[in-house]
């Protein structure tokens, strides 16, 4: 599977006005910027365990999903399906499900057209939105 390379350094998590950022460059070379709060904590615990407070190389998209595949396993959790575009189904699923707007959305995937951010929404595929649940007897 191809993924494109992440090349995450220290340099790329910044904060502006208080709020932690991620600068990471996708598809495109197209940059993203926000980091969830709890992500950002994730990432200083990660840096300040790893001692990569003085990273001298950039942290590549391999390195990322093993190192997530080591935690996922620690935890028990099964990964079937891991990958780049799971990932980006999840959050940009979860997103909606929290009552983003899917501009935002669209926005924060890097899609120039809405139509491929509604293929990331998979709150339609969740069994307890399922039309079996809606009849009643």
């Amino acid at each position: 599977m191809y993924i494109y390379a992440a090349l995450l350094g220290i340099g790329d998590l910044q904060e502006r006005r208080g709020v932690k950022h991620l600068r990471v460059f996708g598809k495109g070379s197209k940059a993203r910027y926000p980091v969830h709060p709890s992500s950002a904590e994730t990432l200083d615990t990660y840096l300040e365990e790893a001692g990569r407070s003085n990273l001298s190389k950039p942290l590549k998209t391999d390195g990322i999903y093993r190192e997530l595949k080591r935690y996922a396993a620690q935890a028990g959790i099964r990964l079937d399906g891991f990958g780049a575009h799971a990932l980006r189904a999840t959050a940009a699923t979860n997103a909606l499900l929290h009552e983003a707007e899917i501009t935002k959305v669209q926005e924060l995937q890097g899609h120039a057209n809405i139509s491929t951010t509604k293929l990331y929404d998979r709150r339609l595929s969740r069994p307890e939105v399922s039309a079996v649940f809606r009849v009643r007897y």
